[in-house]
């Protein structure tokens, strides 16, 4: 009878496998507990597809425990209930609007503080610290229906579009964020977010960042669209004449309600983030008066900074966020956007969205625009000078809580 011998040459696929105390495979394991992922099959696919590392499931198990990654399973049981309820009050402490829910409360406790907890501890910790939060995330408002979006991969149709929860404020948003994974590329505050040159060279920012440009993007119809629009031509027929322009238009006009993949953002954006931010600018409503320049200019450089610095763990958040599966979807579902977008092929997506084009001719674009200038909020003279008075400080790092402390005791040294 013939016996399957499993490798008969003895050939070891992991032979070039990393040492144990190789400081790049325990940084990209802590970076995937911190993302709450603990999937070894996982965690092995997205070493090779990051990092080009070949690791066995095995060896993923003995390095975690090595380095003292536990699962969320034995942290909720070795934690005291103090230290596990303190994890969940920081959250909600941060979030006063009460938007996050038990999924999304793990994921940023694993983010924060590197320690997970089962799902079903928080839920139910969540139910006994703040009942009413639950009322108020459920879904009781009426939806306009909305068809399964179809796509073929990363990076071939970018969604943007601007978000004005903030603008009452003075700090408008602008984002982009892939169709197909999900994925948001960038949030950023702007001056004006209705700004044709502004939204133009903010749209071969993202080409730069990207290293290439996304085969179509869709925006709504606004006027400050047309530069987009106008690049987004000039670039397919420079970098991808090939693809048949009627077909496949580099650029799509959306009315704002059928650009679902940047609306559908927006939401969870607003709910989570953008409320918050309102309570804690009305903190500083008795310290700050708009009229005086002085106050005002500060404002405008501390604020935002602030502002784009959440911005960026936003997107960070949002792209490590594990969504609950949705049947009927023609892109991925139940991952998080990050994973799909690193290995679309095994979700069902092509790669190959991305068209690349000349970096120098993009950089030299976005100069002939106007620059940096277009989306700055102050002066570089006046941002030197700020950064210097603020350094001088010594604050640990800007907060929602402690940010009108700070505006306070920098404004001396900002009076002219």
């Amino acid at each position: 009878m013939h016996r399957h011998i499993p490798n008969p040459h003895g050939n070891n696929q992991y032979r070039r496998c990393p040492p144990k105390d190789d400081p790049k495979v325990e940084a990209a394991l802590w970076d995937y507990h911190r993302r709450n992922i603990s999937d070894k099959e996982k965690i092995r696919k997205l070493l090779f597809a990051e990092h080009g590392i070949k690791m066995s499931t095995a060896t993923i198990t003995r390095r975690r425990k090595a380095i003292g990654i536990k699962g969320s399973g034995a942290t909720t049981r070795e934690l005291t209930e103090t230290e596990k309820r303190q994890l969940i009050l920081d959250q909600m402490e941060k979030h006063p609007t009460r938007g996050m829910g038990p999924r999304r409360m793990q994921e940023a406790i694993a983010a924060d503080a590197g320690v997970q907890l089962t799902r079903d501890y928080i839920a139910e910790e969540m139910h006994r610290l703040d009942p009413e939060g639950f009322t108020l995330r459920h879904p009781t408002s009426k939806k306009k229906h909305r068809a399964a979006l179809v796509c073929l991969g990363p990076d071939y149709e970018i969604s943007c579009d601007g978000h004005d929860k903030l603008s009452s404020i003075g700090f408008p948003i602008y984002g982009a964020r892939d169709v197909w994974s999900g994925k948001w590329h960038g949030l950023w505050v702007l001056p004006n977010n209705r700004y044709k040159l502004a939204i133009a060279y903010v749209y071969l920012h993202l080409v730069k960042k990207l290293k290439g440009m996304p085969l179509q993007v869709t925006t709504d119809r606004g006027s400050e669209t047309g530069g987009i629009y106008a690049f987004a031509n000039a670039l397919r027929e420079e970098f991808a004449a090939d693809y048949p322009v009627l077909e496949l238009p580099p650029h799509r006009f959306l009315p704002s309600i059928h650009n679902t993949t940047i609306e559908r953002g927006w939401l969870r954006l607003r709910l989570e983030w953008g409320d918050d931010i309102k309570v804690f600018w009305e903190a500083g409503q008795d310290l700050y008066d708009g009229m005086d320049p002085d106050q005002y200019e500060l404002v405008q450089w501390l604020w935002p900074k602030l502002i784009q610095q959440e911005l960026d763990k936003l997107c960070t958040s949002l792209n490590n966020h594990k969504p609950r599966r949705v049947a009927g979807k023609l892109i991925p579902t139940g991952v998080a956007p990050n994973i799909a977008y690193t290995m679309p092929e095994s979700y069902g997506g092509q790669p190959g969205g991305l068209q690349p084009v000349d970096i120098k001719l993009i950089d030299e674009l976005m100069e002939d625009l106007g620059g940096e200038d277009l989306i700055r909020f102050v002066s570089r003279e006046y941002e030197a000078h700020a950064e210097q008075v603020y350094a001088s400080l010594g604050v640990g790092e800007l907060t929602f809580h402690n940010v009108w402390d700070v505006f306070t005791r920098m404004l001396p040294a900002m009076t002219r």
